[in-house]
């Protein structure tokens, strides 16, 4: 009877982030049909795309910051800010593609890692909304540098799919270590990574990296 009552207690989760992986996989097969209906451009798009948040250390650490600060803050905000993220920054994206212009770009990207690693870091916690409009103006920008680095010969539908993909993947990774805020001491190593994103976002504010 135990073993049913914790099965049942754990099943929301697990149902969540089963949905989760579903996305995912939605999104991924929705970018092989693209290539295989595009080209070799879409190939090079979507892997272009893909690269980028990942070898882009301000982008990498602001967007896993996003998911530290998601499970930090606990449900229902661990999934929503996840998904605030990648939706706004995809609008940026197609902004940066048509080349809409936008201020400070470069700067905002640094400053959202240090935002988001300070928040992290004194466990700050804000109404949902005010913490979904903070990710979503940050990924507005994330989004906006993404599409204006698109590459010429490059597809813009699939490299598009590609860093969202990306993104989401590095929120997963946050999510994953921000869940030790529930073994103990686990608290404190959170805290000390949003420091250290903290500290990479000052990098690049200074010019430092």
């Amino acid at each position: 009877m135990q073993i049913v009552i914790l099965q049942n207690a754990e099943e929301p989760c697990i149902m969540r982030f089963l949905k989760a992986v579903q996305c995912v996989a939605i999104l991924c097969l929705l970018a092989a049909a693209a290539e295989a209906h595009t080209g070799d451009g879409a190939v090079g798009g979507f892997l272009s795309g893909l690269q980028h948040p990942i070898f882009g250390i301000d982008h990498l650490v602001a967007m896993v910051a996003v998911g530290l600060w998601g499970a930090f803050l606990g449900p229902p905000t661990i999934w929503l800010l996840p998904v605030v993220f990648p939706l706004v920054m995809a609008f940026g994206g197609v902004l940066g593609i048509h080349g809409v212009p936008m201020p400070l770009v470069e700067t905002l990207i640094a400053l959202s890692a240090v935002v988001l690693g300070l928040c992290v870091l004194t466990a700050f916690r804000p109404p949902l909304w005010v913490a979904a409009v903070i990710v979503g103006a940050f990924g507005l920008f994330h989004g906006h540098a993404h599409g204006m680095e698109l590459p010429n010969a490059a597809n813009p539908l699939t490299y598009s799919i590609g860093f969202v993909l990306a993104t989401g993947f590095l929120h997963l990774c946050g999510i994953a270590f921000g869940l030790l805020i529930g073994v103990r001491g686990g608290q404190y190593v959170v805290r000390a990574a949003g420091a250290a994103v903290a500290l990479v976002g000052t990098a690049f504010l200074a010019g430092y990296a």
